[in-house]
């Protein structure tokens, strides 16, 4: 989700209205951001509910909120907010468990529906996306501006959902401007008026600058993006490091050359879980990363891919969180490579602290049919492994997830 940042004073002649519209040319970049988008989906089928606090959420004690509608944000309740911190905020809201999977499909058909403006389609998560409307202007006859207008009436009419956009020249700017269009808005930075846009603003609004490197900046006195860029790009440096200096003088400066890039191919898969209690067990550590490397593995094969990396994330009670990978000699979609390979990982970290989270994820994609040298270890324990892991996919299709499990991970929900 994009930053969601109020409208400064002063900025409304950026808003698209009735009576206003900002001149858009040279404009050809769209952002766009569903809001409050798992809420909003669940609210199609209990409209009952539309003017009343509503927050998607697991049910766990570490569960953390997934959305929250725009009446439950008007009490503080956030995305990623500890749901026992929301419910003590607003504890009449109703709370909503997620429809797994629901979110995907909506997604796809929002997704589905941008490409047929434009083929050039970023997506940065299930409900956001960058467009590059550039090459449907003449084609289509419209301004970028009356492109999103169609955009945003079509996802309504046709999803019943709501969004925001922002159309700008470039891709940093048209981010900043749906966040200030929510909910169910649009702005329009007209590219001469790019950098007037931006002077005023904080520097937090600066694309990678977080609360440390804001705080570094101000330190320094340096408030707003105008005090970004008129500071000598050698005292940057020193300040902020080489490369975050760079860049964060060019955006000052209303530069930005990313383009749309369209996402089409999957780059990693991954899954993650957070533990109710932490553990400390390292056995109990090694069951879990084994029924997340089968997931991750299953989910492989149903989408005839193969990875060449695989890497861990832990998550400690202290919330410090490590990340390791290791890439194999070939790529693999084989749960048990999967998981020795990131016990190996989490053995070579040396530490038994307590456990709040554990995350696998393989990288470096490719088709499962995709030609490869073999080594001579590919010829070939895994593949009997594979087989093996393949007719339990068969199984759990027919009969469920829980039809066949490994031995060492019966009876242990509790972990």
């Amino acid at each position: 989700m994009g930053r969601n940042t109020a409208l400064p004073a002063g900025f409304e002649r950026f808003r698209v209205t009735d009576s206003t519209r900002p001149d858009d040319t040279g404009c050809h970049v769209l952002h766009v951001d569903m809001d409050a988008f798992f809420a909003a989906v669940e609210l199609r089928t209990r409209p009952e509910l539309a003017d009343q606090p509503v927050v998607v959420a697991g049910s766990g004690p570490r569960a953390v909120v997934l959305s929250a509608n725009y009446p439950a944000r008007r009490f503080g309740i956030s995305s990623a907010m500890p749901v026992a911190a929301a419910r003590k905020l607003c504890p009449h809201a109703v709370y909503l468990p997620p429809s797994r999977g629901l979110y995907s499909e909506v997604s796809r058909s929002v997704m589905a529906l941008f490409r047929e403006i434009t083929p050039l389609v970023e997506p940065l998560s299930l409900d956001e996306a960058f467009l590059d409307v550039g090459g449907a202007l003449r084609r289509l006859g419209a301004t970028a501006t009356e492109i999103g207008a169609r955009l945003r009436a079509r996802v309504e009419a046709e999803h019943g959902v709501t969004c925001s956009v922002g159309v700008a020249g470039m891709k940093f700017v048209a981010k900043l401007a749906s966040g200030m269009a929510k909910p169910d808005g649009m702005v329009v930075v007209p590219v001469e008026e790019t950098v007037s846009f931006l002077h005023p603003l904080p520097v937090s609004a600066l694309w990678g600058v977080g609360p440390k490197t804001a705080e570094v900046l101000r330190g320094h006195g340096l408030h707003t993006i105008a005090d970004i860029a008129a500071t000598p790009p050698d005292r940057l440096r020193r300040w902020v490091g080489v490369a975050t200096a760079e860049q964060l003088h060019a955006l000052a400066h209303g530069r930005d050359e990313r383009r749309v890039v369209p996402e089409t191919e999957e780059k990693s898969l991954g899954a993650e879980r957070t533990f109710d209690t932490d553990l400390s067990d390292r056995e109990a550590q090694r069951r879990q990363l084994l029924d997340l490397s089968e997931k991750v593995a299953s989910t492989l094969r149903h989408r005839g891919l193969r990875g060449r990396t695989v890497s861990i994330k832990v998550r400690f009670s202290d919330f410090r969180t490590v990340t390791r990978a290791r890439t194999l000699p070939s790529a693999t979609d084989v749960a048990r490579e999967i998981h020795s390979t990131a016990v190996a990982l989490l053995e070579e970290m040396g530490t038994t602290a307590p456990v709040r989270l554990l995350g696998v994820r393989v990288e470096g994609l490719s088709g499962a049919t995709d030609a490869e040298q073999l080594t001579l270890d590919d010829v070939r324990p895994t593949s009997r492994w594979r087989d093996a892991e393949v007719a339990v996919d068969s199984a759990r299709s027919k009969f469920g997830a829980a039809a066949v499990r490994p031995a060492s991970l019966l009876a242990r929900n509790a972990d």
